[in-house]
């Protein structure tokens, strides 16, 4: 009997020496008695005092860091506690070793410290995976040349690729933790790996990591059902569900045995809807008009906070994937997420109030002192600006730069290139009939040009893309212009495809054939439009159906906002009679816009314009119809659907 009770004491002994060490020792900022932040079994504990957590995703990097601390306080004011965020690798390091943190808006610690400010804790979601609907999950392209990698495991050049990011991080973030006198009160190891996989050594390593840069609690978040709770627990983490928090909650407690990883119960993500993609039959996700989803989410939120668990709203601000910055996921087909991460969230995408967020806040307002949250602002109106025509100064092709001339295509990521497009050029010295095949598949959208006119486009994001039959003569010169639309960003062991996680690759992967011959010789140009054309260079030819892409450029004034609110000058940019491609203002990409919708307008923050003075809009049309484009500002925005032009 001694020795089964010994072997009970020690087995005990070691559950609560892995329970503690979620507890880190006190620091010379907080008493013995009171450790800043930690948890029981019920509840998260702050100084000693529960603590419910009432909280929503916001990700700095999606939002204008001069409206940061606007953001913020309206999270405040309606009654959140606490932000969590996303950081993105890709943006903080864009090369490897080449730390970007400089840069206005990657200064995390910066939107910690406005968030503390304004009264609100905050949530560290590091990654180095994040999903996010963000390009490759937020990991920067030039992962994919590291030989031998293989993302999302214990791999070892990932785990060292991985391990320098978060220690870099942790760097600009360490000071800020609550045992520091700071908002950081938790971090999460990896983000929904039990949807992934079920490599534990890579998932306990991470723990490592962060457990040597961070001494508050780390915690998981998963999918609430058994396969994702038991693929990505991790021993001495705190285990958290995202999704439904009915069933979630249940499933939580049923599944996870390790008495390390269980405590309070917090919905991780309580998703207020979902994220758009680009399709012609893919309309706008909102709750507007939809009162069954609005009192659902009511329900909800009393089911949560009633019991005194914690929630994150996923997400209470979306923002913008400016730029190339939205991902995608692989359905067979390319999922591609809009420019606009509006996501129907409560606080809209160019930051004003909803009628859902204050649905929200008076849902929340019965579980907090009356009095204790301040009062939001009134919407401030946006800028109407009337109709900017637009010219065309050069066709991309004629300004293409540097070339590599090869016996077989290359991809985007081996021209060490990390978005935008890449240009694939043949000049035909054979006779070649039949259909095109640009390499194993469309990687993602491919304009097919011969003599300098289009004759099709073979697009991804349909599962049976069109086809284009070519008939090519010595002589004619074929070009392939690929279009990155975003990498894959999310793959579950559910999906029933290929790990796309696992093939970031963009551009062509293989051969180019016609018919049943391959096409060998190219020169290839890479093209990644860091920024819009800066030359004027007139074509000999008229802009028509058909022609190669063009630059059109126009200038405007923005008149009538307030110099000294630069959201008076917040708009949203339409070019109603654009096809596809980019714009910019001021230089400053904002991001793709494509007549097939929902999106049909671009969120121009005031932040870009210049008040009272001349503006430049750059549009690149990559399917221009004529001489003209036109662009104005509106501020009531639109989300419509129209046909393809370019699939039958």
């Amino acid at each position: 009997m001694e020795e089964v009770f010994l072997q009970s004491l020690i087995c005990l002994l070691a559950v609560l020496a892995s329970v503690w060490a979620v507890e880190p020792l006190p620091s010379a900022t907080e008493s013995a008695a009171a450790p800043a932040f930690t948890y029981d079994r019920q509840s998260f504990l702050l100084h000693g005092e529960p603590y419910v957590i009432i909280g929503g995703q916001m990700d700095p990097q999606r939002i204008p860091p001069a409206y940061w601390r606007d953001r913020l306080f309206k999270a405040r004011a309606m009654g959140l506690n606490t932000i969590f965020s996303y950081v993105y690798w890709n943006l903080l390091e864009p090369g490897r070793g080449q730390w970007k943190v400089g840069e206005e808006g990657n200064d995390i610690a910066g939107f910690f410290r406005t968030a503390q400010e304004e009264g609100l804790n905050v949530v560290l979601r590091p990654g180095p995976y994040i999903c996010g609907e963000r390009e490759w999950g937020g990991f920067p392209a030039w992962l994919s040349q590291v030989p031998g990698i293989k993302v999302r495991s214990s791999n070892g050049p990932f785990m060292e690729a991985a391990e320098s990011y978060l220690n870099r991080l942790a760097d600009d973030l360490k000071e800020l933790q609550v045992t520091r006198g700071g908002p950081l009160l938790m971090v999460q190891v990896e983000n929904e790996y039990g949807s992934y996989g079920e490599d534990h050594n890579y998932t306990q390593g991470l723990r490592d990591i962060l457990r040597n840069n961070f001494e508050v609690p780390l915690y998981t978040n998963d999918g609430g059902v058994d396969w994702t709770l038991e693929g990505g627990e991790v021993p001495g983490v705190l285990a958290e569900i995202d999704g439904d928090p009915t069933s979630g909650f249940t499933s939580r407690d049923r599944y996870i045995l390790d008495l390390t990883e269980l405590g309070p119960l917090l919905d991780g993500e309580y998703y207020t809807l979902a994220p758009d993609t680009w399709g012609s039959e893919n309309p706008h996700n909102t709750a507007v008009g939809q009162p069954p989803q609005i009192q659902q989410f009511v329900t909800d939120l009393d089911y949560v906070l009633g019991a005194n668990n914690s929630i994150s709203l996923y997400m209470f601000h979306g923002g913008t994937n400016f730029g190339f910055s939205n991902g995608a996921i692989w359905k067979n087909y390319t999922a591609a997420f809009t420019t606009s991460y509006d996501y129907g969230a409560p606080l809209d995408e160019s930051g004003r109030t909803t009628d859902l967020y204050f649905t929200f806040r008076d849902t929340i307002q019965k579980y907090l002192p009356q009095g204790s949250i301040p009062e939001p602002p009134e919407n401030v109106p946006l800028l109407e600006i009337s109709n900017i025509s637009l010219t065309p100064t050069v066709s991309l092709f004629d300004i293409l730069g540097k070339k590599i001339t090869t016996v077989q295509p290359v991809t985007m990521e081996e021209l060490d290139q990390a978005y935008g497009l890449v240009l694939y050029e043949h000049k035909v010295t054979n006779t070649f009939q039949g259909n095109l095949q640009p390499g194993d598949r469309a990687r993602d959208r491919v304009i097919v040009y011969v003599n300098g006119t289009r004759r099709g486009v073979i697009d991804s994001t349909y599962s049976r893309p069109a086809q284009v039959n070519l008939s090519l003569h010595p002589g004619d010169k074929l070009q392939l212009l690929v279009e990155n639309l975003g990498r894959v960003d999310y793959w579950s062991r559910e999906s029933g495809t290929f790990v796309a996680l696992e093939d970031p690759y963009k551009g062509i992967v293989g051969n180019v054939t016609i018919g049943s011959e391959v096409v060998s010789g190219w020169d290839v140009y890479s093209l990644p439009l860091d920024e819009p054309a800066a030359v004027s260079k007139p074509s000999s030819h008229a802009v028509a159906t058909g022609s190669p892409p063009v630059f059109f450029r126009g200038t405007f004034r923005a008149e009538g906002g307030n110099t000294a609110d630069p959201a008076t000058l917040d708009t949203f940019l339409a070019v109603p009679d654009g096809v596809k491609g980019n714009v910019w203002v001021n230089g400053f990409n904002l991001g793709r816009f494509w007549v097939v919708g929902p999106q049909q307008s671009l969120y121009l923050p005031g932040t870009i314009l210049r008040p009272n003075e001349e503006n430049e809009i750059v549009v690149l049309e990559l399917e221009p119809n004529g001489e003209s484009l036109t662009a104005f500002g509106t501020a009531q925005r639109r989300w419509a659907n129209y046909p393809d032009p370019d699939y039958p």
